[in-house]
């Protein structure tokens, strides 16, 4: 289980200490993780710095602050927060246009929406993704991380492939000898020496930008603080709020998956607000969950814990002032090799395996289908989340349609005909109801015993005040019998209101 949430000062009185304070093996396990990490987030911060148009040091702190922040306030323990591509997506245009001040300024405002939007219960919208929305979710996930490894592995020197296959043996075959120390960082490790042993010339960490050599200092956004300046960074605020929080939310909900434990949505909501409010005043570019880093806490390192979050943040700084030069030498080859396992492990292999798709419904497919396509089309988990729930509510609101039945019967003293309607009519069943009706040839009193149906819209309501004007039409009667408590309810609110001129 994972260890329950305490502030610092908890941990100091001693209430409910955390696990790794009393188990050795959890704190060793924590500790690496947050290492391996920390080494795999800063050649990321710094791309995504690239992304963003600003400096590899703001992508870095963003990812610090981000870290250390979340450890504390956020909802889902071991899960990794930091700078990401998708709110780099988002903000660039701002920055490019109005420079870094605005861009700061959006940061902080992004995590004021958050905080609102968490408590205000955005979080609860969660329970409307379906399965295959997830399913597709997590593979399109690996993909991008595969996809984003790519230019690492294209155009580059020849001993570049033999480092990427002897690091990708190292994480395979390594477990089977020992789990004390992670396979990542031993791979990581055994490559920086060979390389710098051998004096082999490939690309290294280095390469990517300089890293920072002091801490970052807390101020605020240089921008005039006028209604412009809010009505010109409000967009990609609320923008960046968004994307964050489905991010966020969408990889807490992964990470309860493969740990078996649940955690605070509400509170992660609003944890990632306050984060990114803190790495704004840092001069930090804001970020969200990293599902990358996150996996490789979780799943291939194995932390459980707050602990391992606040590590990766740490280190990361420690890192880069106090061991920059030698982080510098890190050959990428040994970081891409991380993330290809990453990927690999990521993706839910038994998902497209001939034998679920056989029994899988087309429908389900092709949820999961759409929200790969659209995830990897645009590079943003965000717009495939959107899509593929769309798609899925489609689908079920089609097939729901069909459930509504209409029977007709004719009473013994053939007074009377009486229709039997079953299922649920909200606004697609109830389209089709008002012609399943014999307005002409039935009899002069006619019941429609809705004791087997539900209404749940305003659209069933209308339909049967039309079915009950059409028979009125000709001089015929209708009576509505059966309705449970809510439809009822629904149908004397709405009824004969829904209709202009009445």
């Amino acid at each position: 289980m994972s260890s329950p949430a305490l502030s610092p000062a908890a941990w100091l009185r001693g209430s409910r200490p955390p696990s790794w304070l009393s188990d050795p093996k959890v704190l060793r396990t924590e500790v690496l993780a947050g290492l391996v990490v920390a080494l795999a987030l800063i050649p990321e911060a710094i791309s995504f710095s690239i992304i963003a148009g600003v400096e590899p040091a703001i992508g870095l702190f963003a990812s610090f602050t981000m870290a250390v922040t979340i450890a504390v306030v956020g909802g889902r323990p071991a899960m990794i927060s930091a700078a990401t591509g998708a709110v780099a997506l988002v903000i660039a245009p701002l920055n490019r246009e109005h420079g870094f001040g605005y861009l700061v300024a959006a940061v902080v405002l992004a995590g004021v929406l958050q905080i609102v939007l968490g408590a205000l219960g955005v979080a609860k919208l969660m329970r409307f993704v379906p399965r295959s929305v997830m399913v597709g979710f997590v593979n399109s996930l690996a993909i991008l991380i595969f996809l984003a490894q790519v230019p690492e592995m294209t155009n580059v020197p020849w001993p570049v492939y033999p480092l990427l296959a002897a690091g990708l043996a190292l994480m395979v075959f390594f477990p089977k000898v020992t789990a004390v120390v992670p396979a990542p960082l031993v791979s990581i490790v055994i490559l920086t020496v060979i390389t710098l042993a051998a004096g082999i010339a490939v690309p290294t960490v280095g390469d990517k930008g300089d890293l920072p050599s002091a801490l970052p200092v807390p101020g605020l956004p240089d921008v005039p603080f006028t209604l412009d300046t809010l009505i010109t960074v409000a967009p990609y605020a609320l923008a960046m709020a968004l994307v964050g929080l489905m991010e966020s939310l969408m990889t807490a909900k992964l990470v309860d998956d493969i740990t078996d434990t649940h955690s605070s949505k509400t509170r992660e909501s609003i944890g990632q607000g306050i984060a990114n409010i803190v790495t704004g005043f840092f001069g930090g570019m804001g970020g969200c969950a990293m599902i990358g880093q996150t996996m490789i806490n979780v799943r291939v390192s194995g932390a459980r814990t707050r602990l391992s979050t606040f590590l990766a943040g740490a280190f990361l700084m420690v890192l880069c002032i106090v061991f920059g030069p030698v982080v510098s030498d890190i050959p990428m080859a040994a970081l891409v090799a991380v993330m290809v396992m990453v990927s690999f492990a990521t993706f839910d292999w038994h998902s497209i395996a001939p034998k679920t798709l056989k029994r899988m419904p087309a429908g389900e497919i092709t949820v999961m289908v759409v929200t790969v396509a659209c995830v990897v089309a645009t590079h943003n988990l965000a717009i495939g989340v959107v899509a593929g729930s769309v798609t899925a509510m489609v689908i079920f609101a089609k097939r729901v349609a069909h459930l509504a039945e209409v029977t007709a019967a004719t009473d013994p003293d053939h007074a009377t005909v009486v229709y039997r309607v079953t299922g649920e009519l909200f606004f697609a069943s109830s389209n089709d109801l008002v012609g399943r009706f014999d307005y002409a040839g039935d009899l002069d009193k006619v019941v429609i015993d809705l004791s087997a149906a539900h209404i749940w819209d305003a659209s069933s309501v209308a339909a049967l005040d039309a079915v009950e004007t059409k028979y009125a039409q000709r001089g015929k009667t209708v009576e509505i019998i059966g309705l449970n408590g809510p439809s009822a309810r629904l149908h004397k609110t709405l009824s004969g209101e829904l209709t202009a001129g009445t």
